[in-house]
C-alpha cells in the first residue's frame, strides 16, 4: 500500500477535553439542548466513556 494512502487514526481527546467540550455546550443550566448538541452530548459521553475505560489510547 502507499504510503500516501495511510492515515493515522483521529487523536483521542483526554477526559478534560472532553469534560470542557460538554459543559461547552451550555450556555445557561436553565437553558434546554437543541437536538443537534444532545446528539452532540450524547457522542461527547459516549466518547468519554471509552477513555475511562481505557478502551482508546489518548494521544500525549
Amino acid at each position: 500500500m502507499s504510503p500516501d494512502l495511510v492515515t493515522a487514526p483521529p487523536a483521542a481527546r483526554s477526559v478534560a477535553e472532553l469534560n470542557a467540550a460538554i459543559r461547552a455546550l451550555w450556555s445557561h443550566p436553565a437553558v434546554p439542548l437543541t437536538a443537534e448538541q444532545r446528539e452532540e452530548y450524547w457522542r461527547l459521553c459516549a466518547e468519554l466513556r471509552q477513555v475511562e475505560r481505557g478502551d482508546v489510547t489518548v494521544a500525549a
